[in-house]
């Protein structure tokens, strides 16, 4: 098949015209790798290589686009690539070039996502791990990312105590506000052992 016409469409893209009325619009850097020339003949396996590549390169340049306003580990990238562009293949090989250029680092992230959840938001283990994993963080990296907050737990929960549970925390004998408390604590990812032992603290120290 023959490219019959290319000319730029807007931008930086342009269109190429098949022998067979088809279009396909390519970036300027798709055109200037393939060397790519009116009246060039192409094969079927030429062609999808050209259209493999543009593809690759719109998907690559998505992610960086997502990317510059939040960070991703390589599967929650990898599914957000897949909404769009449907290929598996195409959506991990765009994932590993971006881990491989270090753009996209799961250890990086989760020691980002450990601070957002244990210091920032005070999170207990459990619920700081379950949201790693959420944002596709191994387990083994998310494991790794807290083991750095450890000496963290207690104290935030301890703060949590302090702060925005003390309106209840009133009377050591008042059974149902002290349940209240412990089920926020349980939701916030913290145990049954750590709240009873804290809340016991609690009204020691008060």
């Amino acid at each position: 098949m023959k490219i019959t016409s290319l000319k730029k469409y807007k931008g930086s893209t342009y269109e190429a015209e098949l022998d067979y009325e088809r279009k396909i619009y390519l970036h300027a850097d798709i055109i200037v790798d393939f060397g790519l020339r009116e009246d060039d003949e192409l094969d079927r396996n030429e062609l999808r290589e050209i259209i493999r590549a543009s593809n690759f390169r719109r998907a690559y340049q998505r992610a960086l686009y997502l990317l510059d306003y939040r960070d991703y580990s390589r599967e929650e990238m990898y599914k957000k690539l897949l909404d769009n562009y449907k290929s598996e293949s195409l959506c991990a090989a765009v994932a590993d070039k971006l881990e491989e250029n270090g753009i996209i680092d799961d250890e990086r992230y989760a020691e980002k996502l450990a601070v957002r959840y244990v210091s920032g938001r005070k999170f207990g283990y459990r619920r700081a791990l379950r949201e790693m994993r959420m944002k596709g963080i191994c387990q083994h990296t998310a494991v790794d990312a807290l083991e750095e907050h450890s000496e963290e737990f207690e104290e935030n929960l301890m703060h949590l105590l302090e702060t925005k549970h003390a309106r209840r925390l009133t009377d050591p004998d008042n059974r149902r506000e002290i349940e209240k408390v412990k089920a926020a604590l349980v939701r916030y990812g913290y145990s049954f052992d750590e709240i009873n032992r804290c809340i016991k603290e609690y009204f020691l120290e008060d």
